[in-house]
């Protein structure tokens, strides 16, 4: 069974590992009282509250997009700087939680277009009639 550093285990809390990774200690932990003991302990150290630059730093999200910035993101209406950061903190760094507001956004955004076109659809379909009968004179 592979041994986790806390570190890890706190990477695991804040859901920042890769799914691969995730998964590594997910099965470990159902296997190992003093892994489980241990991911407790790291827990309650939180829970005290860590007050380095860097926990604060990691528990803010200081360096994660805000939703507005995630849809421009979506759209490419982002400069060309502000683009390469998100792409880098959605792909290379993997952010769990941006990736999933990103997701979330996409699902929103297809529905919004089905919607939109099957309203445009509808409309066309109720006034092709009229634009027949007023090209022959009978409106």
């Amino acid at each position: 069974m592979p041994t986790f550093t806390r570190e890890q285990l706190a990477a695991y809390i804040d859901d920042v590992l890769s799914e691969n990774e995730c998964a590594q200690v997910e099965q470990a932990l159902r296997q190992s009282d003093g892994l489980r003991s241990q991911l407790r302990d790291v827990m309650a150290e939180r829970d005290r509250g860590e007050h380095s630059i860097g926990g604060i730093w990691r528990r803010q999200r200081l360096t994660c997009p805000t939703r507005e910035q995630l849809g421009s993101y979506l759209l490419q209406v982002l400069e060309s700087s502000q683009q390469e950061y998100m792409e880098f903190h959605l792909r290379t760094i993997g952010c769990a939680y941006c990736l999933a507001n990103l997701a979330d956004l996409q699902v929103q955004q297809n529905e919004s277009l089905n919607h939109a076109q099957n309203r445009r659809r509808r409309f066309f379909e109720s006034s092709a009639g009229l634009v027949g009968r007023s090209q022959h004179g009978n409106l």
